[in-house]
C-alpha cells in the first residue's frame, strides 16, 4: 500500500540520499491527512453555511454550556486566533442571526458573546453531522486503533508549548 508520502520520501532519497526523511514521513502524513479531514468537514458543514472558523466558534459557545456566552477574549484564546480574525467571525455570525453581544452583568464595561436560540439549533444539528463525518473518517481503523492513535497524538500535542497552559481554559 503506498500513498503520496512514499512518492515524496523516494525523491527526497533519490536527490538528496543524506536527508533524514524519518520526520517527513509522519509530519507529511498528518499535514496531508489534515487537508483532506478538513475538505470533509467543509462539505459537512456547508449545508449549514458556516465557514470553519463561525463553526468552531458556534460549537465553543455551545459546550460552555448554559447560558452558552462567553467574552471574546475566551473565545479568540480558546481558539488560537488573533482578536482581528475573532471580531470578523463575531460580526458575521451576528449579521445572520446566530450570535448576540450581551451587556456583562458583572461589568458593565465588558461584553459577553453568547449563542441566539437559533445559533444553539443549528450549531446542534451541524454537530451531529460533524461527528458523523469524523467517525467515518475513522471506520478505517477498530477501535483499538482508534485508542491508540488517539494516545500518540495526545502525547505529540502536550509536548508543544503552550498547550499545556490552555487546558481548562
Amino acid at each position: 500500500m503506498q500513498d503520496h508520502i512514499d512518492f515524496v520520501i523516494r525523491q527526497w532519497e533519490e536527490t538528496m540520499p543524506e536527508l533524514d526523511t524519518s520526520s517527513m514521513k509522519i509530519f507529511g502524513r498528518m499535514l496531508r491527512l489534515l487537508k483532506h479531514l478538513s475538505k470533509a468537514r467543509a462539505n459537512a458543514l456547508e449545508s449549514f453555511g458556516f465557514r470553519e472558523g463561525e463553526f468552531d466558534v458556534l460549537a465553543t459557545l455551545r459546550r460552555a454550556g448554559e447560558p452558552y456566552r462567553l467574552t471574546p477574549t475566551q473565545l479568540y484564546k480558546s481558539l488560537l486566533v488573533t482578536s482581528g480574525a475573532m471580531t470578523n467571525r463575531l460580526s458575521r455570525l451576528e449579521q445572520e442571526g446566530l450570535i448576540e453581544r450581551i451587556a456583562d452583568p458583572a461589568d458593565g464595561r465588558s461584553m459577553l458573546v453568547g449563542l441566539t436560540r437559533h445559533g444553539a439549533d443549528q450549531i446542534e444539528q451541524a454537530l451531529y453531522v460533524h461527528t458523523a463525518t469524523q467517525q467515518t473518517l475513522l471506520a478505517t481503523l477498530n477501535p483499538e486503533q482508534q485508542k491508540v492513535l488517539e494516545t500518540l497524538l495526545r502525547k505529540l500535542l502536550v509536548a508543544c508549548p503552550d498547550e499545556q497552559s490552555d487546558v481548562g481554559r
